[in-house]
């Protein structure tokens, strides 16, 4: 007994065409968010590095544990968290001391 081919090709499932869609979906999703990711590097990477203070003074007999910079301001965290020293970016003058209880 021979096998032959039918004369006309079978319709598609509506499940199986759904699926197809699906999966071309999240394809261009994925590639379109990997793109994303890519561009967002690049762009935050390429920016100038900021300007930090070559040395910073702290009164006497404190100890530096943490830096963080401000969009103006620079502050120090002094050892045990006790102290937080905010200075001026540009001058290095010493704006505000915030004591931590």
């Amino acid at each position: 007994m021979a096998m032959t081919e039918p004369l006309e090709p079978l319709p598609e499932p509506a499940n199986l065409r759904v699926l197809r869609i699906l999966v071309t979906v999240l394809t261009v999703v994925m590639i379109g968010g990997l793109l994303t990711i890519v561009a967002l590097f690049v762009i935050r990477f390429s920016s100038s590095p900021p300007m930090v203070p070559d040395s910073v003074t702290l009164p006497d007999g404190l100890k530096a544990e943490a830096f963080t910079l401000g969009p103006d301001w620079y502050a120090v965290v002094t050892e045990g968290g006790k102290k937080i020293l905010i200075f001026d970016r540009e001058t290095g003058v010493l704006r505000q001391t915030v004591e931590v209880k």
